[in-house]
């Protein structure tokens, strides 16, 4: 493959105290420094790349929806502003953005084609890159020869500028750490913008039904109580815990398995209550039902031992541990929830941020470390889509946890978690 000389104004900028906000702005700006125009190229064709876009066409029609173009102050001419996900604004309701990979935008032909696009536009690391036919200029080129774009999962990525580091809003953004590695997305970026706004609402309304204002309040409010999750799994790892207790650590699994069917054999006899309505009294179960619940609870059991046990085998659990609860599996999706939100314009970076910390804060009541809090999220995940196979849905969150463990600029090491 041949290249020709570099674009106009590609070379060394001109000396400044700029810290480029993530890894992605500073590769760009260290090969523009170098003058190393390929290599600029080649960042640019494996990352997302984002535009402004028009809230209402969006909302109009999701699949089908155009670019907003600009003037260039210079020369008056049209061009299109792409923009890496360290260089995005605050979110606004009235501003939101789509991504595309290089390659696509390369492709990409309408009546308004300008004549060139322009990367970051008003950074150190600006480069206005002249459009032509598909594959007609260098930059295309490389692009088509990278092929698959977003290789950066499985990264622990922050932002450097404009994203905190230490604090009660940083420990909230750490609870969905783990998501965060898994795609490569910034794990302290609480103005979100995530995938895009189109691909935000569609995130939203394809997993999790949601797709007004009001349906995300209820969801993240029930995430932050812990109320999303299955209630047997508490009332199994509850019985645990009060054995642990009572036994100073250690349970034996079919001891376990024995109180828990004591425990629903007792709560299907029928009881008396007294409430503020005067007396209530609830009626006997079927045994049949007593006894599917009862069978139920020990293959649940089962599962969880199982979980653990290999979990123990890979160091997300210490040896002598067990998951005391699953409440991070709702808390850290309540973390990632507040900003998916926010990306999709349900709400704002305000309300976001008060779901974060708050989230922060309830992990730190239920859980004495970062490991803990990890297992917790990782076994809830694993119950509610694994069904023991031990493929994606375990496999991506034990590598994200030995990221999170191990990397000096990881949060887990750097935020106390009380």
């Amino acid at each position: 493959m041949s290249f020709g000389p570099p674009p106009a104004g590609f070379g060394p900028p001109a000396p400044s105290a700029w810290t480029p906000p993530t890894d992605i702005e500073r590769a760009l700006f260290e090969a523009k420094m170098r003058g190393d125009w390929l290599a600029y190229y080649d960042v640019l064709a494996r990352v997302r790349l984002y535009y402004e876009v028009s809230r209402e066409d969006v909302d109009a029609d999701p699949e089908r929806f155009g670019r907003i173009l600009f003037r260039d102050p210079r020369t008056s001419a049209w061009r299109w502003e792409l923009f890496t996900d360290g260089m995005l604004p605050e979110p606004r309701p009235d501003q939101v953005y789509a991504h595309a990979s290089l390659s696509w935008i390369a492709h990409y032909r309408s009546e308004r084609s300008p004549s060139s696009v322009v990367i970051n536009p008003g950074s150190p690391c600006e480069l206005d890159l002249p459009c032509g036919p598909p594959g007609s200029t260098e930059w295309s080129r490389v692009a088509e020869r990278v092929g698959a774009p977003f290789v950066y999962r499985k990264r622990l990525r922050a932002l450097h500028v404009g994203g905190p580091l230490h604090g009660p809003v940083a420990r909230g953004l750490a609870c969905g750490a783990l998501l965060c590695v898994n795609n490569g997305s910034l794990w302290n970026a609480m103005a979100w913008h995530g995938t895009g706004y189109d691909q935000e609402r569609k995130r939203l309304r394809e997993w999790w039904g949601i797709s007004r204002r009001e349906q995300w309040q209820q969801h993240l409010r029930a995430l932050l109580d812990c109320e999303a999750s299955s209630s047997v799994w508490e009332f199994a790892l509850g019985l645990r815990r009060a054995l642990a207790r009572d036994f100073g650590g250690h349970v034996d699994v079919e001891y376990w398995r024995h109180l828990a069917a004591q425990v629903l054999r007792a709560n299907a006899a029928g009881s008396t209550v007294l409430g503020a309505d005067g007396v209530t009294k609830t009626d006997p179960r079927p045994e049949s039902e007593t006894t599917a619940r009862i069978e139920g609870v020990q293959r649940l059991i089962g599962r969880i031992t199982r979980y653990e046990a290999r979990m123990r085998a890979d160091g997300i659990l210490a040896e002598n541990r067990y998951v005391t609860s699953v409440e991070a599996w709702d808390l850290g999706r309540a973390s990632k929830m507040a900003r998916w939100g926010l990306g999709a314009r349900f709400g704002t970076v305000r309300e976001a941020e008060a779901a974060v910390v708050e989230a922060g804060r309830k992990a730190s009541l239920s859980y004495r470390s970062w490991q803990d809090f990890s297992a917790g999220y990782i076994l809830g995940r694993c119950l509610h889509f694994d069904e023991e196979e031990f493929g994606d849905w375990y496999t991506d969150m034990a590598d994200a946890h030995r990221i999170l463990m191990s990397e000096p600029g990881s949060p887990w090491l750097n935020i106390p978690f009380r």
